[in-house]
């Protein structure tokens, strides 16, 4: 892969928190190099309540955040996904829709913050948790020499770096 910009999809099935957490953790980690977007198989309508205040309180802006369809990340006038990240399990086990340009895609599995129980204090440590798994994965992502790896070596490499970080948080 030769190109100096890549669009990355994040997907889950509600798109409330993980899917948007990594499209906003991308977008600021990226420096220019990547562009994060995030979508649902069934989304919520709506962005969870804790996940725009916990963005807000990491000084995220979150007032064009919404819950959208992965349908339109599929239209023909939507940017060309390079790669289609799953981050919930339900939403890997889907049928996705069509990517146009074929993009590399890998599954990262993340809990769900969403059903978190507790006290206010104990349902956000979880959307922090969650987040800081998103954060780590997508600094190995981001070091990665996409540009000197063809595409199935680097299809190997986001198959391997899956495998590891869900065996470490695990």
């Amino acid at each position: 892969m030769t190109k100096t910009a890549y669009n990355v999809l994040f997907l889950c099935t509600g798109n409330p928190a993980r899917s948007v957490m990594a499209e906003c953790n991308l977008n600021r980690i990226g420096g220019g190099r990547f562009t994060g977007y995030s979508a649902g198989s069934h989304p919520k309508g709506a962005i969870h309540p804790v996940t725009l205040e916990f963005l807000q309180e990491f000084n995220y802006k979150t007032e064009s955040l919404r819950s959208k369809d992965w349908a339109e990340c599929a239209r023909p006038d939507a940017p060309a996904m390079d790669f289609v990240f799953t981050v919930c399990d339900r939403a890997a086990g889907e049928v996705c829709p069509i990517w146009p340009g074929q993009p590399m895609t890998a599954h990262r599995g993340l809990p769900d913050p969403v059903e978190a129980t507790g006290t206010p204090e104990r349902v956000f440590a979880v959307f922090n948790d969650v987040y800081r798994q998103i954060e780590k994965r997508l600094q190995v992502f981001t070091n990665l020499p996409i540009e000197s790896l063809d595409r199935l070596a680097l299809q190997r490499r986001l198959d391997a770096m899956g495998r590891a970080l869900v065996d470490s948080v695990t």
